[in-house]
């Protein structure tokens, strides 16, 4: 096989630059420690729809090409799709923890081909063995924000299910992807969580765990978060003016964390060119990290880091219950468009999946 059917652009944009095709390159292993995979379901985010307009281009075409060998726009036709589902169909030489035939799961860095395609190519340490409890459809809604999620609370946090008892988490924007899965992680791990969303979603967040929530429509949200004890970590998924006023619901002096997942760091470099945005951004964040320091309190930037091994502790709490997929909508392989179209209508109760291929015929 050397072709195979994918949705791709040509170029970025709006919804009109998806194309379906079925003479996609068929993905080759190039490293021994590659595997290419089946897939059966593919997970949507927030992030497919901002790379198909192009975010991040000028970042992910260094990492593509460090060099700068290939000729600008060569990273097309480019294949979205962060999440993916399936069975293993080979394995590279040095591939010891998976076989043909193996159910897995991942999250795919941005930089490489995505899962709205038959077939993907990935490094065995960004693959897993898929939860035994979950379909495809929902196995597929977990990798990429089970991985941002455990970058931003576990990495960069320095939450773990050993030192999350009675710690107070607040998660500004809860109702979404990541949303979802870090209040039930967090649950998991004996922890107090606090939530803002719309009212109409207050019900689905307290149906995964939420201990308190707060209604975002109702007016200021800061008015009444202050009236609430303070917090240990705050993980912010909205952006835009909530550094403002957030840092100051922390406790100080006791190592609590402002984690936001919102960053410019892809603007500054698709706006300003690699070195330049680089240093715009490190610049940032110093500034950032030293004010707030001064006031007692950490202030960081959270990144997607696709990994095996996250996954592997991710799929324990899944097969024990702890943790389940939160799926609002199932679409089929001939729908992509019309699932980015609700992508973009944002306000998520959970994950927006594809269907690539139907179980029977793998």
């Amino acid at each position: 096989m050397t072709i195979m059917p994918a949705w791709v652009i040509d170029k970025y944009g709006s919804n009109d630059v998806l194309r379906f095709t079925r003479n996609a390159s068929f993905p080759v292993i190039n490293y021994p420690n590659e595997v290419i995979v089946r897939v059966h379901s593919a997970g949507l985010n927030p992030l497919d729809v901002s790379m198909r307009g192009g975010y991040g281009a000028a970042t992910m075409s260094m990492k593509r090409d460090p060099l700068n060998i290939k000729q600008s726009g060569s990273e097309f036709p480019l294949i979205l799709g962060r999440e993916a589902s399936g069975v293993i169909m080979e394995c590279g030489l040095d591939v010891k923890h998976f076989r043909e035939r193996d159910e897995v799961w991942a999250a795919i860095p941005p930089w490489k081909q995505g899962s709205l395609a038959e077939f993907v190519v990935l490094s065995a340490n960004e693959v897993s063995h898929k939860p035994k409890s979950l379909s495809h459809v929902e196995a597929a809604a977990i990798p990429y924000v089970a991985t941002t999620a455990w970058s931003a609370l576990v990495n960069t946090g320095g939450l773990s299910k050993d030192n999350c008892a009675k710690k107070r988490v607040l998660i500004l924007g809860g109702s979404g992807g990541v949303g979802t899965f870090a209040i039930q992680m967090l649950k998991a791990w004996g922890a107090h969580v606090t939530v803002t969303c719309s009212q109409n979603a207050e019900r689905f967040v307290r149906g995964l765990g939420a201990d308190h929530v707060v209604d975002y429509t109702a007016g200021a949200v800061e008015e009444p978060l202050r009236a609430l004890e303070k917090f240990d970590l705050i993980l912010d998924n909205v952006g835009g003016d909530t550094e403002l006023w957030a840092l100051n619901l922390l406790k100080p002096w006791c190592g609590a964390k402002f984690v936001t997942l919102v960053t410019p760091f892809l603007q500054n470099t698709d706006r300003m060119g690699i070195a330049d945005g680089m240093m715009k951004t490190a610049a940032t964040v110093a500034t950032k990290a030293l004010k707030h320091l001064v006031k007692g309190v950490h202030y960081r930037w959270g990144f997607f880091a696709p990994s095996g091994p996250a996954l592997d502790e991710v799929r324990e709490m899944v097969d024990a219950g702890q943790v389940r997929a939160v799926v609002e909508e199932t679409f089929s392989f001939s729908q992509v468009p019309q699932a980015f179209e609700k992508m973009e209508k944002g306000h998520a109760r959970g994950k927006t999946v594809v269907q690539i291929s139907r179980g029977d015929d793998l």
